[in-house]
């Protein structure tokens, strides 16, 4: 069915004005221009006065992860927790209600250590004391950390004994035992011992879904597939539950056969899923004071610096990898430390094979400004957490020091130096808002109030450039979506007023009140 929308603020994003109105037809945009012509274009078609509100193309998710979002709608939430006790007690009630019994693990999720009283990291004896006759894990806002009970220890095999994983480290008590507490590899790895309902999975992958449709967003990423999260989004798409595109990025280390098993994904979508390249890990997380930088964390142990997970030759390989492959690779960097490394090892992989495949540095919150030409000539994309700006800002002025922090997320940087970039939220890190994004890009504002990084501001267009346009051509797709030009996608966002008229301060009040996939609505606000 065709369909005019007309009536209200079109914005293309394609650099060619603003047009009075926009024919759909088929799935697919096919015209924009003056009402009085398209009207004859539109014959038959279903007619919708916006009324004043704006038409925008579809936001595309620039790097999340949909399998464990979904993961986290069945588990207790810990966002918000003031303290330790808080986080034993919300364990407890979300046992109560749905009736855990004794021996089943009860998982929460959203901690901030930066949060809590305490300023520390739960432990097993911390959980212990709320849940002492089932295994329990708590995971820390980041997904790098965290921490389970006695009986989490006891279920995936951690003892003293227990070596610590490249890349990651066990807490320990004086005696060498484990404390429960577990970082980065060594809690990584442990998702997968714990068993799932594989119907609940399915259901809370819909509902995933459904919370990025109501945030704009039809273009969804999975920054991290393994053999369970790859089999969940399989089995969705081939029982046609899947209604946005999924792009798939493959862990390089311990999982890349899946590619080759399943090379008919590879580039392309097969039921709304597709596998867009490799993923790799290259260091950890600021707030969580595990990224790799070149300068000392402040206000802790002397001269710590965070660590990389891999040593120069290790990395290389992967990157080779994927340049003898022809495949994308997306490399998770925080630090600047992490971020000369895939620089120094990616121009190498580089000068080998010499193949246009568009890495992406993901997050490259500490990403100095002397590094952005080698971006550019390397032809490496950013893709930028700036809702870090104001969810972590003041933490990192304590860990970093004004100077470094007030530069984390630098857009206006990229820009300047002809650095293509995007933006994300990792989530479930934080939810999937593109429109609180839209603003932290544009005002820098912390929880505090405090504007960090005044010159590192976009412009509302330039902003809105990241989450569309280049967020396509990130993925390969600039030609099918990222603008509303004839002939792309009809991936379409109806917002309450444009962006470009709204007040900056209040570009985090946008609301989303239509989502439109190929043409048809799959999200409408209350």
């Amino acid at each position: 069915m065709k369909t005019l929308y007309y009536g209200g603020t079109i914005l293309p994003l394609d650099g060619k004005g603003t047009p009075q109105s926009l024919l759909v037809d088929d799935g697919k945009i096919q015209a924009a221009g003056d009402l009085d012509d398209l009207r004859a274009l539109a014959k038959n078609a279903r007619c919708v006065n916006l009324e004043g509100k704006a038409l925008l193309p579809a936001f595309l998710d620039g790097h999340s992860h949909i399998t464990a979002l979904a993961q986290t709608l069945g588990l207790a939430q810990l966002s918000g927790c003031r303290s330790i006790e808080e986080i034993g007690c919300r364990l407890r009630d979300f046992r109560e209600k749905w009736k855990i019994p004794a021996g089943q693990w009860v998982i929460g999720f959203g901690y901030d250590q930066n949060d809590l009283k305490e300023r520390l990291h739960p432990t097993a004896a911390d959980l212990d004391a709320f849940l002492s006759d089932c295994p329990a894990m708590v995971t820390h806002t980041s997904g790098h950390m965290g921490a389970v009970n006695s009986l989490g220890l006891k279920e995936l095999g951690i003892t003293r004994d227990t070596a610590e994983p490249e890349g990651g480290k066990i807490g320990r008590l004086e005696d060498g035992c484990p404390n429960g507490y577990l970082e980065e590899a060594a809690f990584t790895n442990m998702g997968s011992r714990i068993p799932r309902d594989p119907e609940a999975s399915l259901t809370n992958l819909r509902r995933a879904e459904e919370v990025y449709f109501s945030h704009g967003i039809t273009t969804i990423h999975e920054g991290l597939a393994r053999e369970p999260e790859w089999s969940l989004l399989e089995t969705a798409a081939s029982k046609g539950l899947l209604r946005g595109d999924v792009a798939a990025y493959i862990d390089i280390k311990d999982s890349a056969g899946l590619l080759e098993l399943h090379r008919e994904y590879f580039g392309r979508y097969k039921n709304h899923l597709k596998i867009a390249g490799y993923k790799l890990f290259l260091d950890g997380s600021p707030q969580g004071r595990t990224a790799w930088v070149t300068e000392p964390y402040l206000n802790g142990e002397p001269d710590y610096r965070g660590y990389p997970i891999y040593q120069d030759n290790q990395v290389l390989e992967f990157l080779e990898k994927a340049q003898r492959e022809n495949v994308q690779i997306v490399t998770h960097c925080n630090g600047d430390a992490a971020a000369d490394q895939l620089l120094r090892c990616y121009r190498k992989a580089y000068e080998e094979y010499g193949r246009d495949i568009r890495p992406v540095m993901i997050h490259a919150q500490l990403l100095r400004a002397e590094q952005m030409p080698a971006l550019r000539e390397l032809g490496m994309l950013a893709s930028f957490f700036v809702a870090h700006v104001y969810h972590w800002g003041d933490i990192h002025v304590q860990n970093f020091g004004w100077e470094r922090a007030s530069q984390i997320s630098p857009a206006k940087a990229a820009l300047e130096n002809g650095v293509i970039f995007d933006f994300h939220q990792d989530s479930p890190v934080i939810p999937p808002n593109m429109l609180e994004t839209l603003w932290c890009a544009v005002c820098r504002r912390t929880k505090s109030g405090t504007i960090l990084g005044e010159n590192q501001r976009l412009t509302p267009e330039e902003a809105l450039q990241a989450i569309t346009a280049n967020a396509a051509y990130a993925l390969f797709e600039e030609h099918s979506k990222g603008t509303l030009s004839p002939g792309k996608q009809a991936d379409l966002v109806i917002l309450d007023r444009s962006p470009l008229s709204c007040p900056a301060e209040k570009l985090k009040d946008l609301r989303v009140l239509e989502t439109i996939k190929d043409g048809e609505t799959v999200y409408t606000a209350n």
